[in-house]
């Protein structure tokens, strides 16, 4: 079996952030998001995986390389225009042959245990096998009309009501599927669907099964859906002390300090919360709960909740800053000596604010 990670697209939804970086490798609890999706591939036992790239690739091919370092082999194919999940898979044709194969959206996060479904799909000899989700959004979405326990239609993105089962992201494959997507023109998004794809599939009397999934899921498509990927995961953060917390540091909840951080005397940390390497808390800051700090990270006198700061960031200020996302190197500096009812910011790389 075979895996392909799409890391492809533009972005757009998460400008200013994605200008200068790949929305992949945006860290979810101090971890790119696209290590999520590579390291469920690696536990079904895949040892071979296909990484989509499209014109945005800063950081993936420096973090994944060969794959070597991870106990598997990577191959990079390239998708120049977001024309697809569907398309993706067809231009992998010479890469995945004749594997079964999964395919996982680099910018999804579930909880389940996609092990457990690849290995049941090897031995249900289906065609196709979709990871589904209930949303309160099917608009947003592919979405599936499920009846009987059986699929009988799948429909991308659609302007009435079908059903409020999403596809979340995840799809097992057989070879089967591509002269069905190479018989596809494209929809209204200028775009192969893999939902056209597999209902054509069905149409032709392809098995396709399904799992509903039942711990969490999050497309983190958009700032909020980011924010909200984080305090998922670091619902089940264990305290791990790397740096030094001085006397005099108001403490609850889980935590994980990475190595040459330092919490200083009068800080006040709420978890859960994860701090990178080399960072500093200020005597006067307080983070969490719901917050991920990167490496090289200077809070002082600050107060942020329910954010995401990127490496390098300095915020050096008497605000209260909450349900952000900060971006490298960036540095929020004031000289106000009170505290607001709370800043909201996505900024991007490299930023300078004064408030």
């Amino acid at each position: 079996m075979k895996g392909l990670l799409l890391a492809g697209g533009h972005g757009t939804r998460l400008r200013p952030l994605t200008y200068t970086g790949n929305k992949h490798m945006l860290p979810i609890a101090n971890k790119p998001m696209l290590m999520y999706g590579f390291d469920q591939l690696r536990a079904s036992g895949i040892k071979e995986i296909g990484v989509i790239l499209g014109p945005l690739q800063e950081g993936i091919i420096d973090a994944l390389g060969d794959g070597s370092k991870f106990g598997v082999q990577v191959t990079y194919i390239a998708q120049p225009e977001p024309k697809g999940i569907a398309h993706a898979v067809l231009i992998s044709q010479r890469f995945l042959g004749d594997s079964p194969f999964i395919v996982h959206l680099g910018d999804n996060l579930l909880k389940d245990n996609i092990p457990e479904f690849a290995h049941e799909f090897l031995r249900s000899g289906a065609d196709a096998s979709v990871i589904l989700t209930r949303v309160k959004d099917p608009e947003r979405f592919g979405v599936v009309l499920v009846e009987r326990g059986r699929i009988v239609k799948l429909v991308e993105k659609p302007k009435q009501y079908i059903s409020n089962l999403a596809l979340a992201g995840v799809y097992f494959l057989r070879p089967t599927i591509f002269p069905v997507i190479e018989k596809l023109k494209p929809s209204w998004r200028n775009e192969l669907e893999i939902t056209d794809a597999i209902q054509r599939l069905l149409d032709v009397g392809g098995k396709i099964t399904y799992h509903e999934v039942s711990g969490w899921w999050k497309d983190t498509g958009r700032p909020e859906d980011i924010l909200e990927a984080n305090q998922l995961v670091l619902k089940d953060l264990k305290t791990s002390i790397g740096g030094m917390i001085e006397e005099g540091v108001t403490i609850s909840g889980e935590m994980k300090l990475g190595e040459g951080t330092v919490v200083r005397s009068g800080a006040t940390l709420r978890g859960p919360v994860v701090i990178g390497d080399h960072s500093e808390i200020g005597n006067n800051a307080s983070v969490g709960p719901n917050t991920s700090l990167g490496s090289n990270v200077r809070i002082l006198g600050a107060k942020i909740e329910n954010s995401i700061v990127l490496d390098g960031t300095v915020i050096d200020c008497s605000e209260r800053i909450v349900d952000s996302i900060i971006g490298k190197d960036s540095r929020i500096l004031s000289s106000e000596a009170t505290v607001s009812r709370g800043r909201r910011f996505v900024v991007g790389e490299s930023t300078f604010v004064t408030l």
